[in-house]
């Protein structure tokens, strides 16, 4: 599994590092957690450019982060909230959720952004109470585009260190990189199965 994600990011070069943090930012299908360190093993390796790859990951997620922006602006807080309710399954969105990274922007602003793109299990999310908030877009692209630059490139650089070790990290990584993935495919099926909506507080 290790060499097959290397070999797809060598493939399709920066374009696809690009596509790649643009769908896990929109929909995971691969954790960005495993998709910067190869593109930067992949960089040491000398298949691609190791600016361009923090250039090309930075920008996916950031254009994946603005979608999330502009569904909480243009819909607002209260029909996205009814929204996940309803259709939150297909993410494991629940409206607890939508509600917790609101009153995490209330409480910290532009900070939450800043922060929230460097944190997993938030920096998706955290866009879409940016944008239901009203949040100037000037300011929300430059604190998005900031954490993630600096999020994408600790990644990338982490794997570009490790490329003179090759032989020892993909014979322990490969089988992790296998369990991430199944094992992100088991939650979200397991999430999936046992979503269930909670009573609407509003209704």
């Amino acid at each position: 599994m290790f060499d097959l994600i290397v070999q797809i990011i060598t493939v399709t070069g920066v374009l696809g590092v690009a596509f790649l943090m643009f769908a896990e930012n929109v929909f995971p299908p691969i954790p960005s957690e495993l998709i910067m360190p190869l593109a930067g093993f992949a960089a040491a390796r000398g298949d691609l450019n190791f600016a361009l790859v923090v250039v090309a990951g930075t920008f996916g997620a950031v254009a994946g982060a603005v979608i999330w922006y502009e569904i909480g602006r243009r819909v607002g807080l209260e029909r996205v909230r009814r929204w996940s309710e309803r259709h939150g399954r297909w993410l494991t969105l629940t409206p607890k959720d939508v509600e917790t990274s609101a009153a995490l922007f209330r409480r910290y602003g532009v900070f939450a952004v800043l922060g929230g793109r460097l944190i997993p299990a938030v920096r998706t999310w955290i866009s879409i109470p940016a944008g239901v908030a009203d949040m100037r877009f000037g300011p929300f692209l430059i604190f998005t585009t900031l954490g993630t630059a600096v999020f994408t490139f600790a990644l990338a650089y982490a794997g570009y260190r490790l490329e003179s070790h090759f032989d020892r990290v993909a014979a322990w990584l490969d089988p992790i990189t296998t369990i991430v993935i199944v094992g992100g495919v088991a939650v979200y099926v397991f999430r999936l199965i046992t979503f269930r909506r909670l009573p609407d507080p509003q209704s």
